[in-house]
């Protein structure tokens, strides 16, 4: 499991400090995940709180496998937390919340192009879920 595969809890970076994207591969990925609308839902979504993948397709109206799907996409994105919601049953069950705060994409003329991607804090998310409702120029799928 690489870096960007593991939980919040499980990244060996400080959580306040921002991923940095200069691969334009990874930058390719995080402009996909950001660009899906469903993908978008989610993130408006986990930023009240962390969901489980059955929770995100009820809240976002997907079909549990796009749901599953573009958690997927997201988590390789490093856009979304992973977190583990333990029931007393045993059974455990992955839930999810919004990972990012900021996501600033910069042009230098000696670094290239770079992304940053500023993680999440509680009061911070819930900014970024409004941000992205009142967003009128981001396109749909």
């Amino acid at each position: 499991m690489s870096q960007s595969h593991r939980p919040a809890a499980f990244r060996s970076k400080p959580a306040d400090e921002p991923t940095k994207f200069t691969d334009s591969d990874a930058i390719q990925g995080v402009l996909d995940a950001v660009d899906d609308a469903d993908c978008r839902d989610i993130l408006e979504a986990t930023c009240e709180g962390s969901l489980t993948v059955n929770e995100i397709a009820d809240a976002c109206d997907l079909a549990q496998s796009t749901a599953y799907r573009k958690v997927d996409i997201l988590s390789d994105a490093d856009l979304l937390d992973e977190s583990l919601r333990i029931h007393q049953s045993g059974k455990h069950v992955s839930e999810y919340a919004c990972g990012l705060d900021d996501l600033t994409l910069s042009i230098d003329t000696e670094d290239g192009i770079s992304l940053s991607v500023s993680p999440a804090d509680a009061d911070a998310t819930a900014s970024f879920g409004t941000s992205f409702a009142t967003q009128g120029n981001v396109a749909d799928d």
